[in-house]
């Protein structure tokens, strides 16, 4: 009898078959693949994944005889030797099941698999018994997808993004078994799959949801005729869409209502709501459980991208049997998932089985990109390559919701752009005309004092600028005034959603309020002020501040003034890409006397951009790094390590302070206590995070302001904050003085 995972029992009466292991991994991944026409290809790789256990080598591991043993490779050998045409595809999501993808040839942290699979390798294996022969069958053949539509100008792309999936199927069936029996042994129900409520439910709670908002008055029927609008463009057959609509439009409801909508008429499973930075991330989330109502507890999973997983140790150590079940990556089978742009698209490159197993779920699904002009500017060739081929060969509808859309189809002259892209919005042109309500005029270039002034005379304006310094600087220059406020990703985000809330109570209440802001509040954050101002930026981004003023259409159009202007100060010089943005703003100034923001100016804008950019739209060369590949010598590793959003990966922190008392907060106390029972907690922790950078990291750490919970489990994925005295209810978390003294500590 061989056997795939163990337990404590000597008899091994309760010990799982490796028979059993292999043919319900191999059903389960092959029911993950069918979404998209791979079945049988995942189904082979999660029937081989452990064939390396038909040793006796590893059956001596489970009694607790040896150490470690490579049983990954054989399966892969198998599937290389029976499968001449894709035998290298199985064979590379095989090898990879547990430390991750590695490159077909020339291998960095990872052996490649031309390694793995040679001679010398296979001399080092422990023989592999006959018995795997008469215990699990195997198809005769296997080709690519059914429906799939293969592009020679990215054949290499294809492959590679192909095998993640296939990778993602087996990862993810691999755990969830696993898990299982572990649960059973410990006399618990199975995990619940696919749990959530049905979209035809959602749409019912919806709809209802709906009909209570206001129809008439303001902006409101025009708000209703986009949404009725929208959801007519349900019934066309999946593919790819834009939202065009000015900030104020409704978008996120229609974007919402056209999905579910969409999703139900074509069999498509879920919504996958893509949101380009954390800070409006719970916002978004929100509005959509009270859309649901009582089921919107159930139905919504944020996922974001701070808690990465890895395991405690090495990163690249293989988590063996129970290792797995602490895992807690998400795996996205909710019906409606709320996440970043970081977290979705370094997905779709990366190589872990943590980052990977998630991915099955995005086939046959809905991708909404919020603010889609967001996208990272230095992978966005990628980045709409990647969307390109969710749409022709996953089954995979992507809907571009802004209303600065970026100029990225193929006659807007995007070099590898999208194509058969159907607007979903009645006459974007004519809409903007009767969204538009405010004004937008430069004021030059501003000294210090002469910015303070602008806001002194204002009762009620919001200053947006382009980093957090300056944020910080100019709150203080003005925090005597009345209803002085500071919002910064430096707050964790339930601290910013309470600075939010009383924005808006002192906007209604027409009370005086003064908001100092980094960018990102221009991002989809809900507020209504009756004059912006904005440091130069690019024009989407002046164009999303302008989102911020008057918002609900209550004053005159002129009376509503976003106003831009330039700094004197080189302290507040922003960061070259930003200045790259700005320029190219002057330059669209310079070009359209009339309206900045109208659709026209919008479209110049981006084409100027892209082309100062050029080969800066795919700063690492990915694309070029995959021409002319092979199948056996796809670069799986190089990709994922190039493949960064954020260049400087930051680090998260958790903030378990009460702001109102200064005790700890018993809630994140709680969660972090109950981590080592419930792994998937963690998403609890993400409303309490702050992400710093390394060298910030490292600093704070060699101060002992921060210390890792439970890192003989952990290592150093969940780190708190212990000096309360660098967390502070105005500025957030701080760390000007780099020498914290000792009796400061709180442990």
């Amino acid at each position: 009898m061989f056997y795939a995972h163990s337990t404590s029992r000597t008899d091994k009466q309760d010990w799982q078959t490796l028979e059993n292991h292999l043919s319900t991994v191999g059903r389960m991944a092959g029911k993950r693949a069918q979404w998209f026409g791979a079945e049988t290809l995942a189904s082979i790789a999660g029937t081989l994944h452990d064939l390396g256990k038909y040793t006796q080598a590893f059956q001596k591991r489970l009694e607790g005889e040896v150490p470690r043993v490579d049983h990954a490779t054989w399966g892969a050998v198998i599937a290389n030797q029976r499968y001449p045409q894709l035998g290298k595809l199985l064979a590379y999501a095989i090898a990879g099941h547990h430390a991750g993808l590695a490159n077909g040839e020339n291998g960095d942290a990872r052996r490649s698999l031309r390694d793995r699979l040679g001679a010398d390798n296979l001399s080092t294996l422990p023989p592999l018994v006959d018995d795997w022969q008469r215990e699990i069958a195997l198809p005769d053949g296997v080709g690519l997808p059914t429906c799939f539509k293969p592009d020679n100008q990215r054949g290499a792309f294809q492959l590679a993004l192909l095998t993640r999936m296939v990778f993602s199927c087996l990862v993810d069936a691999d755990f969830i078994d696993t898990d299982n029996f572990y649960r059973r042994i410990e006399g618990k129900q199975p995990r619940r799959e696919g749990d959530g409520p049905s979209l035809v439910e959602l749409r019912d709670r919806l709809n209802a949801h709906l009909t209570t908002l206001p129809t008439t008055g303001g902006i409101n029927p025009l708000r209703a005729d986009i949404l009725a609008h929208t959801r007519e463009g349900a019934a066309h057959a999946p593919g790819r869409f834009s939202l065009t609509v000015p900030t104020g439009g409704g978008k996120t409801l229609a974007s919402l209502a056209f999905s579910l909508d969409h999703a139900i008429a074509h069999g498509l499973r879920r919504v996958i709501y893509v949101i380009p930075f954390t800070s409006i991330i719970e916002q978004n989330a929100a509005v959509f459980r009270a859309a649901f109502g009582d089921l919107g507890e159930t139905a919504v999973l944020e996922h974001h991208s701070a808690l990465v997983d890895t395991p405690a140790s090495d990163p690249n150590a293989e988590p063996q049997s129970y290792e797995k079940r602490h895992l807690a990556m998400e795996n996205w089978d909710r019906p409606i998932i709320v996440t970043t742009a970081v977290q979705f698209f370094e997905s779709l490159f990366a190589d872990r089985p943590s980052r990977c197993r998630k991915l099955h779920n995005i086939a046959s699904s809905v991708v909404i990109l919020d603010e889609a002009q967001t996208m990272p500017l230095h992978l966005l060739r990628p980045c709409v390559a990647a969307l390109d081929e969710l749409a022709l060969n996953y089954r995979t509808s992507i809907v571009l919701c802004t209303a600065t859309q970026p100029a990225l189809l193929q006659e807007q002259g995007f070099k590898g752009g999208l194509c058969n892209v159907r607007e979903l919005a009645p006459d974007p042109p004519v809409l903007y005309e009767k969204l538009r309500r405010v004004r937008v005029r430069h004021l030059g270039t501003l000294e210090d004092a002469a910015l303070e002034d602008q806001l002194r005379q204002r009762q009620q304006v919001l200053c947006i600028v382009n980093n957090r310094r300056h944020a910080r600087s100019l709150y203080q220059a003005i925090a005597d005034e009345l209803g002085a406020l500071h919002l910064t990703t430096l707050m964790f985000a339930q601290h910013r959603s309470q600075v939010l809330a009383e924005v808006r109570r002192r906007l209604k209440a027409g009370e005086p309020c003064r908001l100092v802001s980094t960018s990102l509040i221009e991002a989809g954050v809900d507020v209504d002020f009756p004059t912006v101002l904005r440091a130069e930026a690019g024009l989407d981004s002046i164009a999303q501040a302008a989102g911020r003023c008057n918002r609900e259409g209550r004053m005159a159009r002129d009376d509503a003034e976003v106003l831009v202007f330039a700094t004197a100060n080189s302290d507040w010089k922003p960061p070259h890409e930003l200045e790259l943005f700005a320029e190219a703003f002057r330059t669209v100034q310079r070009q359209h006397q009339g309206d900045l923001l109208d659709l026209d100016a919008i479209g110049a804008y981006f084409r100027e951009l892209y082309f100062r950019l050029d080969q800066g739209l795919d700063k690492n060369d990915l694309m070029g790094l995959l021409k002319g590949k092979r199948l056996d010598s796809l670069p799986f590793e190089d990709l994922a390590n190039q493949f960064r959003v954020i260049e400087s990966a930051m680090r998260p922190i958790i903030v378990s302070f009460d702001l109102a008392t200064g005790g700890e907060n018993t809630f994140v106390e709680k969660v972090l206590r109950e981590l080592a029972f419930a792994p998937s907690e963690a998403r609890k922790l993400q409303p309490f995070l702050v992400q710093v950078p390394p060298h910030v990291y490292r600093q704070l750490e060699q101060a002992g302001a921060i210390a890792p919970v439970a890192p003989e489990r952990y290592g150093e994925q969940f780190v708190k904050l212990t000096n309360r005295r660098l967390y502070d209810a105005q500025y957030g978390l701080h760390w000007e003085q780099p020498q914290f003294r000792a009796e400061d500590m709180v442990c």
